[in-house]
């Protein structure tokens, strides 16, 4: 059995009829919050964003969610 039929069957299409996975929003946000702070701090790799942006979660116990990104971009930045 194929192990992406399995994965498929959680997510949903848009009423467009686009494929949307049940991830897709998350990781389409944390991709911008990278880029977004990629243009701004084209000092640091993308590995050490993205570390910095662990490292923010760490801090806020574990979790980014509730917070903007807007916010979330402040405080990494921070951190960077």
């Amino acid at each position: 059995e194929n192990s992406l039929e399995k994965t498929s069957t959680c997510s949903s299409v848009n009423p467009s009829g686009i494929f949307v996975s049940p991830y897709s929003l998350n990781l389409s946000s944390f991709t911008k919050l990278i880029k977004r702070l990629q243009e701004r701090h084209p000092e640091f790799s993308k590995q050490e964003i993205v570390e910095a942006v662990k490292e923010l979660r760490k801090i806020n116990k574990g979790v980014l969610s509730g917070l903007a990104i807007s916010s979330i971009e402040e405080k990494t930045s921070a951190i960077l």
